[in-house]
């Protein structure tokens, strides 16, 4: 997977270490070549032993662990192991059970002894090998959880494309609004719903209106779409009141993870004016399990793109020099989509989209600080999305409101089914590839879930809603 139209980054920015030597070897066989998890990665994660609990005195439940391969290292057996000291330890110790908010709490100079620690270990002829390999766990006898405690959730739109595609739907002739290139648009979303990867979640019901109906009726959405973002859970976080000025916003970023904001876009249409989205957004949300490290993401860092001739420069509090220089990432981002016809027969998935992060208008700092610019105060665990990140052309689109031009082109699949907007079992699956000239390539990991039918709302007194005698028209229509 490689990004589309998009130059890779000139230099190689600073900050790059022994734990990114693209000839590291690691003993761990799964790790060698592995397109998302080598040693050069090293992702956190949540997870809990299912089976081959080789130690009763590790016990059960969820900790913190780290991604190498087709395993996963306990952060719990490790902090009591004897083989870290100082902040690495204290990482260790941070995760070593339910969620974590208390290692993104800690900050990059705990997070990246651990890190380095951790690659030593790893590493093809570390003596303490033998001791470390039973800390490991494989990946498919552990349940993998949400990686921390979502506190607040806020979902930006910094994808310009996005932005100009779904505006020329709506407004052909001013298709961005006056604000979007002044200010990082953005809105709170229900942190509630936030799902780890391979859940399922229901089609929700809601309010419908056509432009030529008289009143709305409350039915299951027929207009169900995905949307393509990169997801940023917080670090160490900012009292209310203290705004995180823009040149140490970075700072505040725990890691990154791949997040498909689901919309329900005939919802959305009818109830958006004038506050924005509400039930089309706040059913469902999905996240990658594992914690992508900004240490990890060194190797990755590029310029900000240059801002087209005529956009106006951002205002002081959203400008840095630095930020501007190695604030962006060089990321490629796919979507793919497998239905129930497709799984049933053994296929592939079918690609939808190739887009890169490299088409952010706004950086991760900036969203950082404008959150926080009027007192807001960030927590360790907070979710930000990034908005849909589109590509300039139809094979880089991030959502199916734009590759079918709001329904009204269906995507042919290779089976012979057709999609204006997501059927009942459709499985939307999100990756994400990093890669530099001299870098080993890292990934995210799948962000995927899968869309079940519609619950039933029985109405009072038991009988059931508008909805239940609809179902089955709406289904055959999307």
């Amino acid at each position: 997977m490689t990004s589309s139209g998009v130059n890779a980054n000139a230099a190689t920015p600073a900050g790059v270490d022994g734990t990114h030597d693209p000839g590291l070897d690691c003993w761990v066989e799964s790790a060698t070549g592995h397109p998302d998890f080598p040693i050069q990665n090293l992702p956190f994660g949540l997870f809990a032993p299912t089976a081959g609990m080789s130690d009763a005195a590790e016990g059960s439940g969820p900790r913190g662990g780290i991604r190498i391969g087709q395993e996963i290292l306990d952060l719990r057996a490790l902090a009591g192991s004897g083989l870290l000291a100082g902040d690495a330890l204290r990482a260790a110790a941070a995760a070593a059970s339910g969620g974590l908010n208390c290692v993104f709490a800690l900050g990059a100079s705990a997070r990246k002894a651990l890190r380095s620690r951790v690659s030593e270990l790893l590493t093809c002829g570390a003596p303490d090998r033998r001791r470390v390999q039973a800390m490991l766990h494989p990946v498919a006898e552990c349940a993998v959880l949400l990686p921390a405690a979502v506190g607040d959730y806020t979902d930006f739109y910094v994808g310009i494309n996005h932005a100009v595609n779904v505006g020329e739907l709506f407004r052909p002739d001013n298709p961005l609004l006056p604000n979007y290139k002044w200010i990082p648009v953005g809105y709170h979303g229900r942190a509630s719903t936030v799902q780890v990867s391979g859940h399922s979640f229901h089609r929700p019901n809601g309010q419908l209106k056509a432009p030529t109906d008289k009143a709305p009726v409350f039915a299951p959405s027929e207009r169900l779409d995905l949307e393509l973002e990169l997801g940023v859970w917080v670090g160490p976080g900012n009292p209310q009141g203290h705004p995180v000025p823009i040149d140490r916003a970075a700072e505040h970023v725990a890691g990154y993870c791949l997040l498909n904001d689901w919309s329900a876009r005939d919802i959305q249409a009818w109830e958006y004016q004038p506050l924005g989205p509400f039930l089309s957004k706040n059913f469902a949300t999905t996240v990658s399990p594992w914690v992508i490290t900004p240490e990890a993401l060194v190797p990755f860092r590029t310029p900000q793109p240059t801002r087209p001739a005529g956009d106006p420069a951002p205002l002081t509090y959203l400008n840095d020099e630095t930020d501007q220089h190695t604030g962006a990432l060089d990321i490629a981002l796919e979507v793919l989509l497998l239905t129930a016809t497709m799984r049933a027969n053994g296929a592939a998935p079918h690609r939808l989209s190739l887009s890169s992060t490299r088409h952010m208008y706004w950086t991760v700092a900036q969203l950082i600080t404008h959150h926080t610019s009027g007192g807001c105060g960030l927590n360790p665990g907070d979710l930000l999305g990034s908005g849909t990140i589109s590509g300039p052309t139809p094979d880089g689109y991030g959502s199916l409101l734009e590759i079918t031009r709001g329904g009204t082109n269906a995507i042919a699949l290779p089976n012979g089914e057709t999609r204006t907007f997501l059927q009942d079992g459709d499985e939307i699956i999100l990756r994400a590839r990093a890669t530099a000239p001299g870098a080993a390539p890292i990934g995210f990991g799948d962000c995927r879930a899968t869309l079940q039918p519609a619950p039933i709302t029985p109405k009072p007194g038991g009988g059931p809603t508008e909805s239940d005698g609809q179902r089955g028209e709406i289904r055959s229509s999307t």
